[in-house]
């Protein structure tokens, strides 16, 4: 009996030897939620391995004098694990990914359309070293593009990337590595545009658009071969229209109306199209303004309606024919003068002299007019209007806006075709 009530007082005080340790625990636990930034766990505790181990997955500290209950509320709070929170961020990420993904969709199909009709070009070129040197040979690359011209397929490019090669020096290749075959070549210095003539005519032609259209800010896309790397491609916008006065490396290109585009345009991307969202052809890559050689984000592009006429011309008469109005303009029309004759800017061509029954001699056209618009467009300066004469068919009957004693009048004029073309 004696050694009953022993063990039954021995396992009493085991129990609360044991209800006691727990009770301690608990406030040692309670104290640490309440100044966790007081009493942060050591190493060696129990804790070390918890929530409380890594600093930077710690609960916001509380403060002392919140009541329990919201300390309770925050102690139960689940905090996320490093890798949950950057799988939610990966998944965030990869949603508008996919959203951006389904936009650039459109531009991967705007080059698979247009790239059959791609053309690189290599030309080798003979250049004068000078007296009593030998000459040497250079290779130039550049692109085109195929286009439709009296039924057949041409290959349309600028004519500083194959002038001056022989016929047997310039080499095109399709990006499908098809070589084709140039039979004749035509250029035309004064606005630098080349069609070439080919033996193939199982090939695709390229989509034109209308340049006219073309807004400032429209998306495009710029391909061409960049120092001599074939099919390359690259984005932008329309920068401005109507670029003119450009000094150039040829002095040569006198007619003049560029688009300008921060499209990357490189050496070597001469000659290659500018591509709208539709993948059709809005102009032929040119030039570049650049201190360095290279893309400094001011490209000049021929709108597409223009390299066309010419084009079409090249083929049709071996030449361009410039058509003629038959006035000479003043240079010098300045906002005095303008305000002098009652207009508010200088916009226009001021007429100098008349040629004596010429198209302008018999449209009605005098001297002193200010000529505000040619067949429907608005002319800026006298530059301007010589270059849109010149781009304008022999023969067409074309409109004029003229400003003569303070009023606006209306004429028409047949063009003839100019004595110097």
């Amino acid at each position: 009996m004696v050694r009953k009530l022993c063990l039954t007082r021995r396992l009493i005080c085991i129990a609360l030897g044991l209800l006691a340790a727990k009770l301690n625990v608990a406030t040692a636990h309670a104290q640490i939620v309440l100044r966790p930034s007081l009493d942060p766990p050591s190493a060696a505790s129990e804790y070390a391995n918890g929530d409380y181990a890594d600093s930077s997955r710690r609960q916001r500290p509380v403060s002392r004098e919140a009541p329990l209950s919201s300390v309770s509320r925050d102690y139960n709070q689940p905090v996320l694990p490093e890798s949950n929170s950057r799988a939610h961020e990966f998944k965030e990420l990869r949603a508008e990914a996919d959203a951006l993904s389904r936009q650039l969709t459109l531009v991967r199909r705007i080059v698979h359309f247009a790239s059959p009709t791609i053309v690189h070009i290599e030309a080798t070129k003979t250049a004068e070293t000078g007296k009593g040197f030998a000459s040497s040979r250079i290779e130039e690359a550049g692109a085109g593009v195929l286009v439709n011209v009296a039924g057949t397929p041409h290959v349309l490019t600028n004519r500083h990337v194959i002038h001056p090669a022989d016929i047997h020096s310039i080499r095109l290749e399709l990006n499908s590595g098809r070589r084709l075959q140039p039979t004749q070549v035509w250029t035309d210095p004064s606005t630098d545009v080349a069609i070439i003539q080919i033996a193939e005519r199982d090939l695709v032609t390229a989509e034109l658009g209308d340049s006219d259209a073309m807004e400032v800010g429209d998306f495009v896309l710029a391909i061409g071969s960049p120092f001599g790397l074939s099919h390359s491609v690259t984005s932008g916008i329309l920068s401005a229209k109507g670029r003119r006065n450009l000094e150039l490396g040829s002095k040569e290109i006198e007619i003049q109306n560029f688009f300008q585009t921060d499209a990357a345009i490189n050496p070597g991307n001469s000659g290659g199209p500018l591509l709208n969202y539709y993948g059709q052809i809005v102009g032929i890559n040119t030039a570049i303004a650049s201190n360095s050689g290279g893309n400094e984000g001011i490209g000049f592009t021929i709108p597409i309606n223009m390299a066309m006429v010419v084009a079409e011309q090249l083929v049709s008469s071996g030449r361009l024919q410039r058509a003629y109005l038959g006035v000479q303009l003043e240079n010098a029309f300045d906002p005095i003068t303008a305000r002098r004759l009652g207009l508010g800017t200088n916009m226009g061509a001021l007429v100098k002299s008349i040629i004596p029954n010429s198209p302008a001699d018999r449209g009605g056209v005098r001297v002193g007019d200010v000529i505000l618009e040619f067949n429907g467009s608005k002319i800026y300066n006298d530059g301007h209007l010589v270059q849109s004469v010149g781009l304008t068919p022999v023969g067409k009957s074309v409109s004029l806006v003229i400003f003569r004693n303070g009023q606006k009048l209306q004429a028409t004029a047949v063009l003839d075709s100019s004595p110097e073309s």
